[in-house]
């Protein structure tokens, strides 16, 4: 056998089948990577960090050299790793596990390069990523340039877009959660019960990858009508001029009906968590609301506390709405009577 090495699109799809070793350091790893990738590092970060510093002070060949004495007493624990997690692939019909592999490092060079020997000498069906990492990352980012044809679900804060979205998907719209992949609701109480948001590069590799896998025919994707930006990450910039360009379909619900459902999402979380989170915008909203907000938060009136921040947020919303280009032909208004998921998506498909 050979190890045989692969483009960037010939390696995703193969990925859909198949596990994907990521040999890079686990602190290249934690910062981004191909989603569903498995962190498998030949090098600790220190190891790295040394043999990087030796073939710059001192030459290639004494880098190799360290190289091959970090490598060697993890050769056979890499094996049996590998082993453990074909094992796991097998399937109900306990069909044999698979032995293809594949494998990327920064560059597609020594790291991806020993570690595809490796597993290719025992006997496993290995591919490489011609490029590595890096050659995936300028993918992603040539992804946002590429036409798509986009829906944008728009309406004010509490019309419900997000569970919309997943009731479109249910009744089989294509959808992209923009929300769900940034790990953060958009609003201040956005980050409040959710995990830690990903970094900025690992958000536009979840988000280019899922465009991609719904770009399979020229059907449109379903979006939240966004911020650039949510919490702390960015749309990236080509795609949101391609969201800003796309018609919004609006619901327009009435305030009542959605501060009612504020109030039975967020007003469980962590009081404190959320008298921080308007503290934050206290600039935005000016100083006696916010006194006053802060102090119905107290008193547990959230009805009170969240009117005056919906008020805030939809003032800011529709601001954004109006700055839309020929914003009269760009927004299609849909008046619905309430906060109700499934009949608003339906209604949304029956448009």
């Amino acid at each position: 056998m050979a190890v045989r090495k692969t483009g960037v699109e010939d390696f995703l799809e193969l990925a859909k089948s198949f596990p994907v070793l990521d040999v890079r350091s686990p602190g290249e790893y934690s910062h981004a990577h191909i989603p569903g990738a498995i962190s498998f590092p030949l090098f600790s970060d220190e190891e790295r960090k040394v043999v990087g510093t030796t073939y710059k002070q001192t030459s290639r060949e004494a880098a190799i050299k360290i190289g091959l004495d970090y490598f060697g007493p993890k050769m056979r624990p890499m094996v049996e790793l590998v082993e453990a997690i074909t094992e796991s692939q097998l399937s109900s019909s306990e069909k044999p596990a698979s032995r293809t592999i594949l494998v990327h490092c920064w560059r597609g060079g020594m790291r991806s390069g020993a570690v595809a020997w490796l597993l290719d000498l025992y006997g496993f069906n290995v591919y490489t990523l011609v490029g590595g990492y890096k050659k995936f990352r300028n993918w992603v980012i040539e992804t946002y340039s590429q036409p798509r044809p986009l829906k944008i679900l728009g309406g004010f804060t509490g019309s419900g877009k997000t569970y919309v979205l997943q009731e479109l998907k249910k009744q089989g719209q294509k959808v992209i959660d923009l929300e769900g992949i940034a790990c953060h609701k958009g609003s201040a109480f956005g980050h409040i019960g959710q995990p830690p948001q990903p970094t900025q590069e690992m958000f536009e590799n979840l988000l280019s990858i899922q465009l991609q896998q719904l770009s399979y025919s020229n059907e449109p994707i379903w979006l939240e009508d966004e911020s650039q930006r949510i919490g702390h990450v960015n749309i990236p910039n080509e795609f949101w001029k391609s969201m800003r360009s796309s018609i919004v379909t609006f619901l327009d619900i009435p305030f009542e009906e959605r501060l009612e459902h504020l109030v039975k999402e967020y007003g469980v979380l962590d009081a404190e968590r959320m008298a921080h989170a308007i503290e934050r915008i206290q600039k935005r909203l000016g100083p006696l609301e916010t006194k006053t907000s802060l102090q119905l938060l107290k008193e547990g009136d959230f009805y009170g506390c969240f009117a005056i921040l919906l008020k805030y947020y939809d003032k800011g919303y529709l601001k954004g709405l109006m700055n839309r280009e020929n914003h009269d032909a760009m927004v299609t208004k849909i008046a619905l009577p309430k906060v109700n998921h499934a009949e608003n998506a339906f209604a949304l498909v029956q448009q």
